[in-house]
């Protein structure tokens, strides 16, 4: 089990006034997300999901003609998380704004979204949501999840067809996901469309990512190659999702929105089969109304200080938070 101390807010990753003045310098006026990933090359990656430019509003998403990108990814090699969060450079356009990496809106898709980034083996590889419509707050319909990669070191990205999980039913458990590695595998937690699902267990050799057919899936008792098989390993309702080894802890971390409890929740286990414990929650949606996110930064699982990234709906951008950790 792991107790958690004091929750600080320390500043905003995104937006005026953050610390690598994303507005000014990358186009990025408003985001949300902010998913970071160890690259291997001394930077950590974060995705970020609907971004907006000049012209936006000044609180929530939008509007649509203010430089709108569905997605877009940044870089960062600051290290002293306890002043905050600088953004050092980005993918970019020719005027050196921040690009929309993944293609996005052909038929019925209003937008793709991350949800997780990992590198392994010299490649990057995110998954993604594919939007097919909004409906009441929690709850939203995907056409398929997948995974892109990148096998230049995170610059350019393809979406191959085969590595998707269809959506057709709209019941499929991994379009929502965490990567994490762990005994030589990636493993993936995935959950259905929306915040209100339990969470299911997937793995796969690096070697034969990123196409769908390489996963396999924990039964509860052993790994199956059908989807259709995985059994609950993590009671919902879970939101976005995010996983992280605590090495000082020796335990696994798990953060997600927890609508029910109206904020960011910690978890643990000492597998990723469990079993996971209830958990507290960190970020308190009566603080901060319309939180959501919760994304551990892969440079502070050791020792007690666990810095994460969450989003507010309004004003729309990021924010990296604290959570002091009792580890005696």
């Amino acid at each position: 089990m792991v107790r958690v101390g004091e929750t600080t807010r320390i500043g905003p990753v995104t937006g005026e006034g953050s610390p690598g003045r994303t507005a000014e310098r990358f186009g990025i006026h408003a985001t949300d997300l902010g998913i970071p990933w160890d690259g291997g090359d001394g930077r950590v990656w974060l995705a970020f999901g609907d971004t907006y430019g000049r012209g936006w509003g000044g609180s929530g998403p939008g509007p649509g003609h203010a430089d709108w990108r569905r997605n877009v990814l940044a870089y960062s090699t600051d290290r002293d998380l306890a002043t905050g969060l600088r953004l050092d450079g980005v993918v970019a356009r020719e005027d050196g704004t921040a690009a929309q990496v993944l293609p996005s809106g052909s038929g019925r898709e209003i937008t793709v979204i991350p949800n997780s980034g990992i590198a392994v083996a010299g490649m990057h590889y995110l998954h993604y949501m594919s939007v097919r419509a909004w409906l009441r707050p929690g709850r939203w319909r995907t056409n398929h999840a997948g995974i892109a990669v990148s096998r230049d070191g995170g610059w350019t990205w393809d979406k191959p067809r085969d590595a998707r999980w269809s959506n057709r039913w709209g019941d499929s458990r991994f379009q929502l996901g965490a990567f994490a590695p762990a005994d030589g595998h990636v493993y993936l937690l995935g959950t259905t469309n929306g915040r209100y699902g339990d969470a299911y267990l997937a793995r796969a050799a690096p070697a034969a990512l990123p196409a769908t057919r390489a996963f396999e899936y924990w039964t509860g008792s052993g790994w199956s190659r059908r989807a259709r098989a995985a059994a609950v390993v993590v009671d919902g309702p879970l939101g976005e999702m995010s996983l992280g080894f605590h090495r000082d802890l020796g335990r696994w971390l798990l953060m997600h929105l927890d609508e029910t409890r109206r904020g960011i929740v910690l978890r643990s286990a000492p597998r990723l089969i469990g079993p996971w414990t209830v958990g507290e929650v960190v970020v308190s949606g009566d603080e901060y109304p319309a939180v959501y996110g919760g994304y551990l930064h892969p440079w502070s699982l050791t020792g007690p200080d666990l810095y994460y990234l969450v989003s507010q709906w309004g004003p729309y951008n990021v924010y990296l938070t604290r959570t002091r950790l009792l580890l005696d």
